[in-house]
């Protein structure tokens, strides 16, 4: 855009705005119209709930459990994903179901779920999340013109948090998916579902960001950001744009009180039509996978492998056996490409190499020791034994043998609640009774944030700190325990 250009379009944004103040500002008659800009405005939101909300479905699950709950929490969501996200007090207030009553002690009782989908087909098929089906065996869509269906799970993909259920219904009113790839910071949205159970709200705000990653809800994170109003209850519901296509499905908050506070987060349309499509043709989601253990570059890494951009993944292992051993792969490679698409960090190289179908050939162009090569790989389905290989080759990495830690990065949601910074700091995992670290002091769920005066973000950084500890004899720490800030230090050698 040229600068003539740019002054023409801002001279014309300032004319609206001061058209709308002016008309906002100055004394009317009674009755007067609107500002043209603002009937306008009005009039598109207005369109857009009349053509999606009929297409919204409120969704209500339930499961038989065998014994009633054992706390405030109920056991319905005790290993909930999303419940170290949200909070207890979502839980203990949204998930509810009556116990057994007196006397019906082990005679079970149904624990009740609430959420929200959108149709995407006039035969019935129904897009929502795959936390709000988790487990029920008794699923019930109620429509906006009050009829109700029994439904039945299609699939369910928990790591991108989709599913996809279907009703006997036909000539169903539908949405129109969008195309999130195309989605700009600052785009008007709506979000609709039905939170608290007040069917089809909508709500309204801004993309606030796109492509946020590492939040630690899901394994696959590529979320749209808005401060639409999204509350529990809305969860499956579609994000729509000012032409009422869904760009996202909306899927969790961040929050301290378990309800609204500014920030919600949905899965991009784009993404969940793949996944959809698959659910709907074969009920499940075939990932690819390159046996490697990633993690993201940060100034300090970049430098110490003599490159200065912070942008592609670096490889910490690679798993014996793998696509990625067998084409030559090593440990210390920094994936640059894939495919020719440049990686700007681990979470996009694994959505990348995710989306890519099992036995597909790939090429990875990888830097190493200053050298930029490609490499062909032919990439491997993504299987709980595949990925529990990775999970093992992660954690005998992670353990640090000097101390007898096991450390680990701390979740998004965790460094918020701890006040602390995003990739600020390492979480003790496990830890060696025997150990030097227990003798010093250290203790499980300790925050480790310096050592010797130095910040760590990655067990990498860890590992050379204290190897430059043990030349002095000392090591001093820096941890977070709870609110409290200590020192822990120990002769070494």
């Amino acid at each position: 855009m040229t600068n003539v250009h740019y002054r023409a379009m801002l001279t014309s944004v300032i004319a609206v705005l001061a058209v709308v103040f002016i008309s906002l500002t100055s004394p009317v008659a009674v009755g007067a119209q609107a500002p043209t800009v603002l009937q306008q405005l009005d009039e598109a939101f207005v369109q857009v709930a009349d053509k999606v909300t009929p297409a919204v479905v409120n969704i209500s699950s339930s499961k038989k459990e065998a014994t009633a709950p054992m706390s405030d929490i109920d056991p319905f969501f005790k290993n909930h994903p999303f419940r170290e996200f949200f909070g207890d007090d979502f839980f203990k207030r949204f998930k509810k179901g009556p116990g057994p009553g007196p006397g019906k002690e082990g005679k079970g009782f149904r624990q009740q779920g609430m959420g929200s989908g959108v149709i995407v087909s006039a035969d019935g098929y129904i897009v929502t999340n795959s936390h709000v089906v988790k487990d029920a065996d008794e699923i019930n869509v109620n429509l906006s013109d009050k009829r109700s269906y029994k439904a039945k799970v299609v699939g369910a993909d928990p790591e991108s948090d989709i599913a996809v259920i279907k009703i006997e219904g036909k000539d169903l009113p539908t949405a129109t998916i969008g195309d999130s790839s195309k989605l700009r910071v600052g785009e008007i949205v709506l979000a609709v579902g039905n939170p608290f159970g007040l069917n089809r709200t909508v709500t309204s705000g801004i993309v606030s960001a796109t492509g946020r990653t590492n939040m630690g809800i899901i394994d696959y994170e590529d979320f749209i950001q808005t401060d639409a109003a999204i509350n529990p209850g809305n969860s499956g519901g579609p994000l729509v744009n000012i032409r009422g296509e869904v760009i996202g499905i909306n899927t969790a908050i961040a929050s301290r009180s378990g309800g609204y506070q500014g920030i919600g987060f949905a899965i991009p349309a784009s993404s969940a039509k793949l996944i959809v499509d698959e659910l709907i043709k074969d009920g499940k989601v075939r990932r690819g996978l390159l046996g490697v253990n990633i993690q993201d570059l940060n100034e300090s890494l970049a430098k110490s492998f003599g490159i200065t951009s912070t942008d592609g993944a670096l490889v910490s292992q690679v798993v014996e056996g793998s696509p990625a051993e067998k084409a030559g792969v090593k440990a210390g490679d920094i994936i640059v490409k894939f495919n020719g698409e440049p990686v700007t960090g681990a979470s996009h190289l694994k959505n990348m190499v995710g989306r890519e179908k099992p036995g597909a050939s790939a090429t990875l162009t990888i830097v190493r020791e200053n050298k930029t090569f490609d490499v062909k790989v032919n990439v491997a389905e993504r299987t709980q034994k595949l990925v529990a290989a990775a999970k093992s080759a992660a954690e005998g990495g992670e353990k640090v043998n000097e101390l007898g830690l096991e450390l680990e990065k701390i979740p998004a949601a965790l460094a918020e609640k701890l006040g602390l910074k995003e990739g600020q700091g390492l979480r003790v995992k496990d830890i060696d009774e025997d150990g030097s670290g227990a003798r010093m002091g250290l203790r499980a769920d300790d925050i480790i944030l310096e050592v010797d005066g130095a910040a760590v973000s990655d067990v990498a950084e860890f590992n050379k700190a204290v190897a430059k500890a043990q030349k002095n004899k000392v090591i001093r720490l820096t941890v977070q325990r709870g609110t409290a800030r200590i020192f822990l230090a120990l002769p070494l050698g």
